[in-house]
């Protein structure tokens, strides 16, 4: 993999933290901000909303930049945005800040995605994006824990202004490490890409992205709570746990990306299954602390091996707007984050309860499954067409 590409990791990594590590601190930030757990957890609804909304806007918006350019910007904003939220003095300011900082997360993905494809050779795009997006599951091994750590021991501000800090690292990495574009940015019809990303096989690729990444969040987003009030572990226990998570996402995310590259109708079926699996037999191991570590692990796994297929499945159907249809598809991620979040909140509201999580979660990424059975089976079809009018 050229170096560009890791540079382009170190800026995943940057965001994947600032995404994440809320996750580890939700007590603590509840508690201090004196909200309640559920009204904590809309951090994370808010923050994955502003990417939905963001990505598509700042695409189109800088389509005419060069993609360097907008890169470097993007990470210029993501840093000032968790410096508001170390600053913040109430929940809503940490809302607002959240929500600013989230605006840079989609375009940077989406326009990252494109950008580390271009770099490598056809039969490696899914490998460069997978590798690209291993940032980000190194920020659940390492990043989240971390913050997880410095929130107990120093107070949740501190994540962020560590996260910040990671951030002025990943722009100068970038700046120094991804090449200028070749070509003049050429001005691109706003009309067309949006009649592009419109069309069928693109729209149900975002769907099963929303619907795979939905039925995980439901339960990472409570994790916290699931591991210490269910499963009886101490808090401090909780930091090496999402450790083991983010292991699991990193081998994931690699095999997807393998996965992807041999086939990706097949690896999105058998990625999408295995993470309803995943989720389904974790119910049965909610009271076994060795159990709850390996299915900790597994989660990761299973959800990251989705990623790769999922992304390629959109940009190989996006023709000529795959930096608009990449954005819109790492929103459709955040759009699952944020439904699983609301999700999971709503089961814990309505009394089902933190062990309800589990096997609520897993029927999201089952209907992504038929989604993504539907799609396929509807490409054959059309491919099918000329041959069976050229008989007739």
């Amino acid at each position: 993999m050229p170096l560009a590409v890791y540079a382009l990791t170190a800026g995943a990594f940057g965001i994947g933290t600032t995404e994440f590590v809320i996750m580890g601190l939700l007590m603590q930030v509840a508690a201090d901000l004196q909200v309640s757990l559920p009204m904590a957890g809309l951090l994370i609804s808010g923050y994955a909303l502003g990417v939905f909304a963001g990505a598509p806007l700042l695409t189109l918006a800088t389509r005419r930049l060069p993609r360097k350019t907008v890169l470097v910007a993007l990470m210029v904003v993501f840093t000032l945005g968790n410096l508001a939220c170390a600053l913040a003095p109430s929940y809503e300011l940490l809302m607002a800040a959240r929500v600013v900082t989230s605006l840079a997360h989609g375009t940077f993905f989406g326009v990252g995605a494109v950008v580390a494809t271009h770099l490598v050779s056809e039969d490696r795009k899914a490998s460069a994006i997978s590798v690209m997006f291993t940032g980000l599951t190194v920020a659940t091994l390492l990043g989240v824990p971390a913050g997880a750590w410095l929130g107990l021991q120093h107070g949740w501000r501190s994540a962020f202004w560590a996260v910040a800090a990671i951030g002025v690292v990943a722009t100068l990495v970038i700046a120094m490490l991804v090449p200028a574009d070749r070509d003049a940015p050429q001005a691109s019809n706003v009309r067309a890409e949006l009649e592009v990303v419109s069309r069928m096989p693109v729209l149900l690729g975002l769907l099963m992205t929303v619907l795979g990444f939905g039925g995980m969040f439901a339960v990472y987003t409570y994790i916290q709570p699931l591991l210490t009030q269910v499963t009886g572990f101490a808090d401090v226990a909780v930091s090496p746990i999402l450790l083991v998570f983010g292991v699991g996402m990193i081998i994931g995310n690699l095999l997807g990306g393998r996965l992807a590259d041999r086939g990706v109708p097949r690896a999105l079926i058998i990625t999408l299954l295995a993470l309803t699996l995943a989720m389904g037999l974790m119910t049965f191991a909610l009271h076994s602390r060795v159990a709850m570590v390996l299915f900790a692990g597994l989660l990761g796994a299973a959800a990251f091996a989705t990623v790769s297929p999922l992304q390629l499945w959109v940009l190989q159907r996006a023709g000529g707007a795959q930096s608009l249809a990449s954005s819109l598809n790492i929103g459709a991620f955040n759009l699952g984050n944020a439904f699983g979040a609301w999700l999971g909140g709503a089961v814990i509201a309505r009394g089902l309860g933190l062990e309800a999580l589990p096997w609520v979660g897993a029927l999201v990424p089952l209907s992504a499954a038929v989604v993504a059975w539907i799609a396929i089976r509807g490409e054959r079809m059309r491919d099918a067409l000329p041959g069976c009018a050229d008989a007739a």
